[in-house]
């Protein structure tokens, strides 16, 4: 059985003011054509379907768009909410959709409930695991402590357990948004640490034939059966190194697993830049990024006049401009952005702690304190969302 494994499609989100709507109908005009040139047997959505948990009308046009398409080529699609999604709003009209061939799966409590389809092997479950907010599904799931690790294993064990009930040799494919150890993030992605944690084992996975993951943004390997597809678009510059792709794999009659990567289109290049802006205006090298989405960041001592106009002269499609000072104090001109990059809630309020005392840094006690009030905050934001 063969399937085409994407995620993250973030439907309605901008890359740094640049409208992508353009660009995300192209990719799915791209998904469309690889599932009818592939022969796919299904489409596989690991999550974050859409950018925000009310995203506009413009993308929900899209989604509408696609899964139209999809349902007409007589392709199932298997499809789950990501931490960005509103569960409830995705799977709104679910049980319609089904007769369609389009499987939404956004309800923790039915994790456990594949989508079977058959070859001429037998039978392959599907089982859509939703982006599992510890602090909203602990109950759900009788975890112990309300954190990744515990709650993802409890769905899985449910897996397990229904699996097993069925005829032997059936394959297993389980499709789950998460962070999983091992995997390479980029600055795109929402943090979803709890108790200080972020990331599951890939062995929480162990007894499926595939898991197509999501949430992470760039396409790599976990292991021979564990697999993100990442995003088929980049939502940051931290991917400018990024191959965006979709994973086409085939599963055998015994449920070994081969995959191979479906290049998406890219609607404009990316790249970073770095050194004094008049070097930057000379340098012949630099040419081949002119029509790119740029980044550049300026280390002059003092902050050149107008750097931005200057910049477009040369690169028109420059986005972002950072100011890192090669020498001393000028080094107080990074950003607030630059200076947060990269780091965790956690990390951040820590910092701030040890900045308003003067460089007392914080100990276990008030770790934990801060620990416990931003998932709190979390779980509060969760809460609202289902509530809206």
């Amino acid at each position: 059985m063969r399937f085409l494994h994407t995620s993250d499609w973030h439907l309605g989100r901008s890359f740094h003011r640049v409208n992508l709507l353009d660009a995300q109908r192209a990719f799915l005009d791209h998904l469309v054509g690889a599932v009818r040139t592939h022969d796919v047997d299904a489409v596989l959505v690991a999550g974050d379907v859409y950018d925000r948990a009310v995203p506009p009308l413009a993308a929900v046009g899209l989604f509408d768009d696609a899964l139209h398409r999809l349902a007409e080529l007589g392709v199932p699609t298997v499809m789950i909410s990501g931490n960005h999604d509103s569960a409830r709003r995705l799977g709104v009209g679910s049980g319609l959709m089904r007769q369609a061939g389009i499987h939404l799966r956004t309800d923790p409590a039915a994790c456990a409930t594949p989508v079977v389809l058959r070859d001429a092997h037998g039978e392959v479950a599907l089982y859509g695991l939703p982006y599992l907010e510890p602090a909203l599904v602990k109950e759900e799931f009788g975890a112990a402590r309300a954190d990744h690790a515990q709650v993802l294993g409890a769905a899985m064990d449910r897996v397990r357990d229904d699996l097993a009930g069925r005829p032997a040799g059936t394959r297993s494919v389980v499709l789950a948004h998460a962070f999983v150890t091992g995997g390479a993030p980029s600055d795109s992605e929402r943090d979803i640490t709890v108790g200080g944690v972020e990331s599951v084992p890939a062995s929480v996975f162990d007894g499926v034939d595939y898991v197509a993951l999501g949430h992470l943004h760039g396409c790599q390997t976990i292991t021979d059966r564990v697999r993100y597809s990442g995003s088929p678009l980049a939502y940051s510059f931290s991917e400018e190194r990024h191959r965006k792709s979709m994973w086409l794999v085939d599963l055998d009659a015994a449920g070994a697993v081969t995959a191979e990567r479906l290049d998406c289109p890219v609607p404009r290049a990316l790249a970073r830049i770095r050194g004094k802006l008049d070097d930057l205006l000379a340098d012949p090298a630099l040419a081949v990024h002119e029509e790119a989405w740029v980044e550049a960041t300026l280390t002059d001592t003092a902050r050149p006049h107008e750097p931005m106009a200057r910049l477009a002269k040369r690169f028109p499609h420059v986005l972002s401009l950072a100011f890192e000072p090669e020498e001393g104090a000028g080094r107080s001109l990074a950003s607030y952005a630059q200076r947060l990059r990269g780091r965790s809630d956690q990390e951040i309020a820590e910092d701030f702690v040890e900045h308003v005392r003067t460089g007392r840094a914080v100990d276990e006690e008030e770790r934990a304190v801060l620990r416990s009030a931003i998932d709190d905050v979390r779980a509060g934001d969760a809460l609202g969302e289902v509530a809206r």
